[in-house]
């Protein structure tokens, strides 16, 4: 099976997916990485790890380390720009041309012979721009192959046990969740692999804690997955839900 992982910033593939990414390539898929933007808008570390400048090649960087911990096929850049973050925490979508950008994961659809996509989801996790434009060109894409279409699925799906509730897209119902538990070790080493993400990982539930926390005691040994298309009637069988069914929790 050909899977296509397509995410807006670097480290959004480990962080929000690592864990299924990685079974799915010990399960003998071929798991492709699709990067919107190198991650130039995002924060430089604490202590900066680079300056502004340098930062889209640091993150391009760490998600070749990423992607090579996962267990990744192959790794493309789209080489948007991210936008900086702007006042008061505003976040942006890092491109208005929905039809471009849905045109070209298409055309990386038909390159690798993808049988199923994972993407974003519909909520853009926290309602992050990026995130939810990233989703809606990836149903686009894949909506337009009609009868042969690949599968779609978004990440962060909601369930009542979510292991961290903010990050779940409150319109997109889990049908898999999955224990990544024996694929930790590959996804805290992602996780660690984006150091320039390091701090931000880790501050609120630092907070919340009220004590510093390290990278791999925030990283979620749950995850989840909707069925964006086609849409699930009835019982959920396909190609990428049988690869992880012995992963999967019961709900």
């Amino acid at each position: 099976m050909n899977v296509l992982a397509f995410f807006a910033h670097p480290d959004d593939e480990a962080m929000l997916a690592g864990g299924t990414l990685a079974l799915l390539a010990r399960s003998g898929a071929q798991v492709h990485y699709l990067c919107a933007t190198r991650g130039e808008g995002g924060e430089t570390g604490e202590p900066p790890v680079c300056s502004i400048e340098e930062l889209g090649q640091v993150r391009e960087q760490e998600m070749v380390c990423a992607v090579q911990a996962l267990g990744g096929r192959s790794l493309t850049f789209l080489g948007y720009e991210d936008p900086r973050i702007g006042p008061e925490e505003q976040l942006f979508a890092y491109t208005d041309n929905l039809t471009l950008l849905a045109g070209q994961l298409a055309a990386s659809i038909r390159q690798f012979g993808i049988q199923a996509v994972i993407t974003h989801g519909s909520n853009g996790e926290y309602g992050h721009p990026a995130h939810v434009l990233t989703y809606q060109a990836a149903l686009v894409a894949v909506t337009s192959f009609s009868e042969q279409a690949p599968l779609l699925y978004s990440v962060a799906a909601t369930f009542p046990e979510h292991p961290m509730p903010r990050l779940a897209n409150p319109d997109d119902p889990a049908h898999l969740v999955v224990d990544v538990s024996p694929a930790l070790p590959q996804k805290e080493a992602a996780a660690l692999c984006h150091k320039s993400q390091h701090a931000l990982f880790v501050r609120r539930a630092s907070e919340e804690a009220g004590r510093p926390l390290s990278v791999p005691e925030v990283i979620m040994r749950l995850e989840s997955l909707h069925r964006a298309h086609p849409p699930v009637e009835g019982a959920l069988t396909d190609g990428l839900a049988e690869r992880l069914t012995p992963w999967l929790v019961k709900q």
